[in-house]
């Protein structure tokens, strides 16, 4: 009898695709927004800061665009706060910069429901009160709960029920792809 082999899980996107990706965000935020001094990114964690830092360097090495990156923690603002504490691990957000006046682009790896972006909104909101927000994202998996879109996608995958979406960064996961499974 022979011996079945584990199910591979399918790569959508490789280490290069992700390069692609990144550095076409940065074109189109540069012909978009230029040297614009309000233009600011914000990663949500854990690979949203990744990824606008990634863009940032591009937008700097590029298009000589120096963009002011920050880092934000939603934890505090989901709504199922609850079932995550005590065991939730709550890290602080660094935001070097004023957000009020500011355009903002926010950074996350996966929009699936909606509900990570609408934490992010409401906590940049407690923070000041930007011009303008919008959502860049590497993945938007699809079976949205809430009417949020990302006006930045990288890769658009249907996986509306069941299914995982993983975003492998090298800053935090020692390797660059995004993978499905389930």
């Amino acid at each position: 009898m022979r011996k079945s082999e584990p199910k591979k899980t399918p790569r959508v996107l490789s280490a290069a695709q992700i390069t692609r990706i990144l550095g076409g965000f940065a074109k189109r935020i540069a012909d978009e927004y230029g040297a614009a001094a309000s233009l600011a990114f914000i990663g949500i964690r854990t690979r949203g800061p990744t990824l606008a830092r990634r863009v940032a360097d591009v937008l700097k090495q590029k298009h000589d665009l120096p963009v002011a990156v920050g880092e934000l923690d939603i934890t505090l603002y989901r709504d199922d706060l609850n079932t995550l504490l005590p065991e939730g691990r709550i890290d602080a957000t660094h935001i070097p910069f004023e957000v009020s006046d500011k355009t903002l682009i926010l950074f996350d790896d996966v929009l699936h429901t909606g509900r990570t972006a609408r934490a992010a909104v409401d906590h940049l909101m407690a923070l000041g009160r930007p011009k303008a927000i919008f959502l860049a994202v590497l993945v938007d998996r699809s079976g949205r709960e809430l009417p949020i879109e990302a006006q930045f996608v990288g890769k658009q995958v249907d996986l509306r029920r069941g299914g995982d979406v993983r975003v492998r960064l090298a800053e935090v996961d020692d390797v660059d792809e995004v993978v499905v499974g389930g």
